[in-house]
């Protein structure tokens, strides 16, 4: 389990300008909570805190924790970068330390590309949140550590969690931004709410085309391919014709694919008895 402390945590107004200090474990964040808290360990730069919150905005995570900034707080460089999440910033809570910020959490997943001689289960992101999903669903309260951009987390930080979450990268270069990693498990946890779509057809103002209308498509290409003599030698005919009809019907067309494709071979009979 985590430590716990009994310390205080900031929250920044920052259309107020003001810092509001409350207890780590009551007031701001009490009661259940359905998304994991994202908490920042250490982060350097401004703008990488702004693009973090950012991503996690991308997949509707709205609870930041920020964990001494080495830049202090608050910092325009992040509301610069956050680019339309700055509520993000707003209500992000501030901690002096680790163990404040992780007072209230009953699970707490860490973040890292390196192996830690620390005995933890490792998860991949996609199982992490699954995980956090479950937990969750529960009642418990979820964190996912993110280090430094220098080095990441360190050891004292990985032993306050209770898992690891490791990304499957390039061994030889596995150095990812601060905003990389939360995107990356920003991205499982809202495919673990079935919020993904894996393939969707824009059909840009038109439907499906029916049976009836593939059909009489077909048609009119068979009879006029038979006028033109296409179906040849005729002991092939009837193969040529099979794969033709299989052909529109193998092909997902919209109505106006073959409304298309009727003027297409209207406009070359046209051209054709023009010439005659």
């Amino acid at each position: 389990m985590p430590l716990v402390s009994s310390g205080r945590t900031r929250i920044f107004n920052r259309n107020k300008g003001r810092v509001i200090v409350c207890p780590a474990s009551s007031g701001y964040g009490a009661g259940m909570v359905d998304i994991p808290f994202f908490v920042l360990v250490r982060p350097q730069m401004g703008e990488n805190i702004g693009s973090a919150a950012r991503a996690m905005y991308n997949f509707g995570l709205d609870r930041m924790r920020i964990v001494a900034p080495r830049d202090g707080w608050p910092n325009q460089a992040a509301v610069a970068l956050a680019s339309g999440a700055g509520r993000l910033l707003d209500d992000a809570q501030l901690s002096d330390d680790l163990p404040d910020s992780l007072a209230d959490c009953t699970y707490v997943f860490a973040t890292t590309a390196r192996s830690r001689d620390l005995t933890k289960p490792v998860y991949s992101p996609e199982a992490a949140m699954k995980l956090a999903a479950e937990k969750i669903a529960a009642g418990g309260k979820v964190a996912v550590l993110f280090g430094p951009e220098r080095a990441g987390l360190e050891n004292e930080d990985i032993a306050q969690a209770n898992a690891i979450i490791s990304v499957p990268v390039n061994p030889n270069f596995a150095s990812l931004n601060l905003a990389q990693c939360v995107l990356l498990v920003g991205y499982e946890w809202m495919r673990q709410q079935g919020k993904v779509e894996h393939e969707v057809v824009e059909m840009a103002g038109t439907d499906w085309a029916t049976g009836q209308e593939t059909e009489h498509l077909a048609r009119h290409y068979e009879d006029r391919l038979d006028v033109a003599n296409f179906f040849y030698p005729e002991h092939k005919a009837t193969s040529m014709k099979l794969n033709l009809r299989n052909m529109w019907s193998r092909m997902p067309l919209t109505r106006a694919d073959v409304q298309m494709f009727h003027g297409i071979l209207r406009q070359m009979v046209r051209w054709k008895e023009r010439d005659d």
